[in-house]
Parts: structure tokens; C-alpha cells; sequence
């Protein structure tokens, strides 16, 4: 049974769009770090503060709380994109940028300033950038590798799993191999806009904190709410190149504007 299965070889230009959201999600954040921490003198322990405080915040302690509330809501909450999007934008915003606030306000209490500010969110961005599309990536490399090498049958065959689980497996790798190639380059793309967004959002968290602006926070959280909802509602009825799109000029016109609080603040 196993020998008799066929899975399409992954086109080099979608192994090719893998490898640039790799070196995106992984290289992106190590360059903006060594840059910053050059032009700026930011201290390199802020980036680890930001990537730490996403791992709590949103790895762990949002996701607790996805598992309790879509437990008890069941489809009710996911049945209503709309609903859906308020709830999944509310939970990322609240948990992160209270992340922020608490890191910025309890672990760089010596040392915060709009610079290490800067720093924190380039931490929060990366992190997030490489467990999500970084890990993935490499993932998808090697099961490429293993898919046109032909190996596949044979390792699952060998592995003992059993026939829903082999069928699964089959299901998920032909998936990687028929997706449109300039699906994962936008992966990468994504990132890049994400990134951005962190780190607007860290430096009017970093306002909020060092000027007890609590205006400041709320705004970061409702900017936060408002991306996120956006992108699930878009991603229900637009395609994937829309919504990139879409995604990047809502984090480019927020990046812009808080670039300019902080060359304001600069020159005053």
C-alpha cells in the first residue's frame, strides 16, 4: 500500500520561495538587532527581554486562554469571522502590549529608553518571526528534500505508523508540493510587516511607561486589535496577495507615524 503512493516533487521555485522566508524570518531580525544596537547603542539584553515576553505572553499564556474560551464557545466564536476577528485581535493585543508594558516597566526599569524601546520590539518581532515562519521553513525544506528524493513512502512505511496516521502525513506533504510557489514567499513578507508593527508598538508602549501615558498603551493595543482583525477578516474573502498587501500599508502608515514621534522626540 505504502509503496504505491505518489506525491508530486516541490517545484525549485516554491523550495526557492521557502528559502528566502527563511532567511527573512530568521536573518531579518539578527541584521535589524546588530544594526540597532550599532547606530543606537541599545543594550542586546532589550532584544532578549522582547523575545522572552513574547514567549510568555503569546506563546504560552494567550494561547491558555484560546484553549479555555474556544473549548467553551465551540463554533459559536468561530462561526462569526466577525466575532472571531474582535475576540483573536482583542486576546493578541491585550496580551502582548501588556507584555510589553510590564517587561519595559518591571525588567529595563534601569535601563529604558526609546532606543532600548527600539531594541525590545526588534526582540518581540524577531522571536515571532522565527518560531513561526523561521521553524516552519526549515520544516518544509526538509520534507521537500525528502519528497523529491522519493523517500517519503518509504520512511513512513518503515516508521510503523498506522494507515490514518500515513494517510495524514501523505495529505500534509502533497499540500507543500501542489501550493502555488508565491504563497511562500509571502510568508516572508509577512514577517517584514509584522516586524514593523512590533516595533512601532514598543516604542509607544516604551511612551506609555516612561511618561505614564496610559493613552499610550491603550492606543498600541487597539492599533494591535485592529491589524490582527483586519487580517482574518481579509483572509476570509480576498486572496493571499490582497491581504499581504493590505497588511503591509496598515503596518507601514502606523510604522510611519510612530517613526515620526520618534525623530520628533529626537530633535527635542
Amino acid at each position: 500500500m505504502y509503496d504505491n503512493v505518489t506525491i508530486p516533487n516541490v517545484p525549485i521555485a516554491s523550495i526557492i520561495g521557502i528559502t528566502v522566508s527563511l532567511i527573512v524570518s530568521v536573518g531579518l531580525p539578527i541584521v535589524l538587532c546588530i544594526l540597532v544596537w550599532r547606530k543606537t547603542k541599545a543594550r542586546i539584553s532589550s532584544f532578549f527581554i522582547g523575545a522572552a515576553s513574547f514567549i510568555v505572553f503569546a506563546m504560552i499564556l494567550e494561547q491558555i486562554l484560546h484553549t479555555i474560551v474556544l473549548k467553551a464557545a465551540g463554533t459559536a466564536l468561530r462561526g462569526n469571522i466577525w466575532l472571531y476577528a474582535l475576540y483573536g485581535g482583542l486576546a493578541a493585543g491585550v496580551f502582548e502590549e501588556t507584555g510589553r508594558y510590564l517587561a519595559m516597566k518591571l525588567c529595563m526599569k534601569k535601563s529604558l529608553n526609546k532606543q532600548n524601546a527600539i531594541m525590545y520590539g526588534v526582540g518581540h518581532g524577531g522571536i515571532e518571526a522565527i518560531l513561526l515562519v523561521g521553524m516552519s521553513s526549515v520544516s518544509n525544506l526538509i520534507i521537500s528534500v525528502m519528497i523529491n528524493s522519493g523517500q517519503v513512502p518509504m520512511l513512513l512505511s518503515m516508521s510503523g505508523v498506522d494507515d490514518s496516521t500515513y494517510q495524514l502525513a501523505i495529505t500534509q506533504m502533497t499540500a507543500i508540493s501542489t501550493t502555488p510557489f508565491w504563497h511562500f514567499y509571502m510568508a516572508g513578507a509577512e514577517r517584514i510587516s509584522a516586524i514593523i508593527f512590533h516595533i512601532a508598538a514598543s516604542y509607544l508602549v516604551y511612551l506609555a511607561v516612561s511618561r505614564r501615558k496610559p493613552a499610550c498603551y491603550l492606543l498600541a493595543i487597539l492599533a494591535h486589535l485592529l491589524l490582527d482583525a483586519v487580517t482574518l477578516i481579509t483572509a476570509s474573502f480576498l486572496p493571499i496577495l490582497a491581504v499581504e498587501a493590505i497588511i503591509f500599508l496598515c503596518s507601514g502608515a502606523f510604522g510611519l507615524v510612530i517613526w515620526r514621534m520618534y525623530r520628533k522626540q529626537e530633535r527635542t
